[in-house]
């Protein structure tokens, strides 16, 4: 039985073979071609291959028409070199030609013009940087009278470079146009302020490049020379920086809602929005501009001027020209920053008793971004961030940035911690009478600001020593009552 069994499988595979014999014969001669093939390539040239790329390429060329030739560009042909002979024995010196083309920064860019008097203005914009770190640039101001029949009277301009040397391509420029012992449209029949910015040989020293500037046109009839020695409407008045990035419109509700109720009734705060203020954030505001407490302006078209940290420095200073008679004391500080003054005192009280100053700086108290404490457990989310971020830097003998306030019409010109261009003087000895809480980062911070839970009154972290300090967290409940009595509950579901 085994050896049928054994002759039967070779008959089986005998005439396999037999049904599939063509194939095997094509598959065969395959095989031989193959090999003729790779023998002969053993004799060409090393240099002679074909790839796949070349397969392709050559597919292409069959598929595809060449496609048309790029149009050729026009392009400006410099001066040929001149050759100018030295001396008899055909020495020669090659004389070079420099060909400028374009322009790396505008001159002058105005963002706005503003009256300081009856015969002085200010003009806030931005300058290209290099002209003013290395050359001299010249301002003139005209002043012209509408009525054809007065004459235009012209006076030279104080340029003052508030930003400290920050700037990038451009640096902020106020131009101060005081006109002495005169008084400008006195009639109230209206004139134009002109501003002739001059290079004078800064960038190329062969030309002196003035650009003639109308500034300011003051229409008939809208003079109101009583604004320049009334009582300000506000005694109080906020010029933000920059807004930018993707602002937490929670932490910004808590803000707005904190510092209306601290400065009270007569205060306003000027919001400029770089990009900051997205729809989230406007739900926050709108109703503090329905009451009329918040101006909102856009800004954003500065971000085309390549200055510094969103050109803060030319915003500051236009806020303070723009609203100069508008309030007594004016403040700048961020939007992660919280104004104080212990009990017993008030921020009326406060700024009475620094009066005879023109300004006084702020001490900071910087605060965590991440701690909060382990009792909070569960609940974090329903909290505000002054209420449940409640540990401090206790670091101690070091310098901390500071900012201020001041009397905006004793100041010609601003900064961001402090103006350096004032009539009058200066306090920083404000310890214990007003300081500022300092949230640094929270502002921007989408997620549950506590990352760390902690259970004690002290503890250090990445080095710093914290201790718990609860002053705002103690006035929280106040704060939410004071928001809901004036608004409303129509912020109650704002989101982080």
């Amino acid at each position: 039985m085994p050896m049928a069994k054994e002759r039967e499988k070779k008959l089986f595979l005998i005439g396999s073979l037999g049904n599939y014999a063509a194939e095997l014969k094509l598959l065969l001669t395959t095989l031989l071609l193959l090999c003729g093939v790779a023998t002969l390539l053993q004799f060409l040239p090393s240099r002679f291959t074909i790839s796949s790329s070349d397969l392709r390429f050559c597919i292409s060329r069959v598929s595809h028409q060449p496609p048309p030739p790029p149009p050729t560009a026009l392009l400006s042909t410099p001066p040929p070199p001149l050759s100018t002979p030295l001396s008899s024995n055909g020495t020669t010196i090659i004389k070079r030609f420099f060909n400028p083309y374009g322009s790396a920064a505008y001159n002058f860019i105005t963002m706005g013009a503003y009256r300081g008097g009856l015969n002085t203005f200010a003009i806030v914009g931005l300058a290209s940087k290099p002209i003013h770190v290395y050359a001299k640039p010249t301002y003139e101001c005209e002043w012209a009278p509408l009525p054809p029949n007065q004459n235009s009277t012209s006076t030279t301009g104080y340029k003052i470079l508030p930003d400290w040397g920050y700037g990038h391509v451009y640096t902020v420029v106020v131009v101060n146009c005081t006109f002495n012992h005169t008084t400008l449209n006195a009639d109230n029949a209206g004139g134009r302020l002109i501003l002739r910015a001059s290079t004078s040989g800064g960038g190329d020293a062969s030309l002196n490049t003035t650009d003639t500037i109308e500034v300011l046109h003051e229409k008939p009839g809208t003079l109101n020379a009583s604004l320049f020695v009334s009582e300000p409407k506000y005694d109080y008045l906020y010029c933000g920086s920059s807004l930018f990035g993707d602002l937490n419109p929670q932490r910004v509700r808590e803000w707005i809602a904190y510092h209306v109720r601290f400065f009270g009734v007569k205060s306003h705060f000027v919001i400029h929005d770089a990009g900051g203020v997205h729809a989230e954030v406007l739900e926050v505001l709108r109703p503090w501009m329905e009451l009329g407490y918040v101006t909102l302006q856009d800004i954003r078209e500065q971000e085309r001027f390549d200055g510094y940290y969103h050109n803060q420095f030319m915003v500051v200073n236009d806020c303070l020209h723009r609203y100069k008679f508008m309030a007594k004391w004016m403040f700048f500080f961020d939007v992660d920053e919280y104004i104080y003054v212990p009990p017993k005192s008030t921020i009326k009280s406060v700024l009475h008793s620094l009066s005879h100053y023109s300004q006084f700086t702020i001490e900071q108290m910087p605060m965590s971004s991440i701690m909060c404490l382990q009792e909070d457990y569960g609940k974090t989310h329903r909290k505000w961030g002054f209420e449940k971020l409640v540990f401090r830097d206790n670091i101690r003998g070091i310098r901390r940035d500071r900012k201020y306030a001041v009397q905006p019409r004793n100041l010609y010109a601003t900064g961001v911690h402090m103006s350096q261009d004032l009539a009058g003087n200066t306090t920083h000895k404000t310890e214990g009478r007003i300081m500022y809480f300092h949230y640094h980062g929270s502002i921007a911070e989408r997620n549950e600001s506590c990352k760390i839970l902690v259970n004690s009154t002290e503890i250090t972290h990445d080095k710093i020593p914290y201790v718990l300090d609860t002053t705002l967290r103690d006035i929280a409940g106040v704060i939410k009552k004071f928001e809901l009595k004036m608004i409303g509950s129509r912020l109650q579901k704002t989101r982080q």
